[in-house]
């Protein structure tokens, strides 16, 4: 097995023909890579032996680059030059400060992400890594510094803030309500495709089935049913008038302030049973992450005073 897949030169001699290149000096190249002459002489001919071209021609007075080294010194500098820029760039970045979140992707994609760019404009030197999995990560293994996770206060992690309680009611785009009966009615089912929440989790709030035997519908068929298995999914084609949802309050807020969603009727159901929380990891105190914390409970109050309306 070939254990050098590009079969490269060493990076020495590279940087010692790079700076003779430039210079058309062997003198000079020394200086600059703080080597003897003769140790940037012995690179060029190891250089020249590995790549079996001549790479300079040796004048008495003179050195000047062969063909074969004029098209090595263009592809030489322009590597090193950006292996330069990438290092420097890694280095920057270890020097800003950082933090990394983890969050399930409906609360990922429908509520935080709308809100990270307001962030930025009040701390624009503080880099936010997002991680949207709806696993149960481990903080401290992951190298995650918050999470924003669904769960039953009981499950709640000590030192774990509450966000906000989930609100579950029936909305739809604007054109589509705007057909609808204040109160709907079997012939209106039948021609409305329902947009089904399925992760493979049994929660009888996000299930179509109580809601129907509210509204008397029991018996009543829709025209479809689509299922999806990610939340954020289910809203989009909801935005885009594919059918009706049932929406999550904290998560399609900034929806229907947009007019992009409409509330079907007045009927609303609280889930007792799951709360959205912001978990810390155990031994995080760093300014940067004590600060997006604070950002994240006053949008989180934000969203519990605009839903207040």
């Amino acid at each position: 097995m070939n254990k050098d897949p590009y079969r490269l030169p060493a990076l020495d001699p590279l940087k010692g023909f790079d700076a003779a290149a430039r210079h058309l000096s062997f003198t000079r190249a020394a200086a600059e890579l703080f080597l003897t002459q003769s140790a940037i002489s012995r690179q060029i001919q190891t250089l020249e032996e590995q790549l079996g071209v001549k790479l300079f021609r040796r004048e008495a007075r003179r050195l000047s680059l062969t063909p074969e080294g004029e098209v090595l010194a263009r592809a030489v500098a322009e590597t090193l030059g950006r292996l330069a820029d990438v290092c420097a760039g890694l280095r920057a970045s270890q020097r800003r400060p950082r933090v990394n979140v983890s969050a399930a992707v409906g609360i990922a994609s429908l509520w935080l992400v709308p809100r990270l760019a307001a962030f930025q404009e009040i701390e624009p030197d503080v880099d936010v890594r997002l991680s949207a999995d709806n696993r149960m990560v481990d903080l401290a293994r992951e190298d995650i510094d918050l999470a924003l996770r669904y769960i039953h206060p009981d499950a709640a992690p000590p030192g774990a803030a509450l966000l906000f309680e989930e609100e579950v009611f029936p909305v739809a785009a604007p054109k589509l309500a705007a057909k609808l009966p204040a109160v709907l009615r079997p012939e209106d089912l039948a021609k409305l495709t329902l947009l089904a929440f399925d992760n493979g989790h049994k929660a009888p709030w996000f299930s179509w089935e109580p809601w129907l035997i509210g509204l008397g519908l029991a018996h009543a068929r829709p025209k479809a049913v689509l299922e999806f298995n990610q939340y954020d999914q289910l809203i989009r084609a909801a935005e885009d008038g594919r059918g009706i949802a049932l929406g999550r309050g904290p998560l399609v807020g900034h929806l229907i302030a947009e007019r992009k969603l409409r509330p079907l009727g007045k009927s609303r159901q609280r889930v007792a049973a799951r709360g959205y929380f912001l978990v810390r990891a155990p031994g995080v105190a760093r300014p940067e992450v004590e600060g997006f914390a604070a950002w994240l409970l006053a949008e989180a109050n934000k969203t519990v005073r605009e839903a207040e309306k």
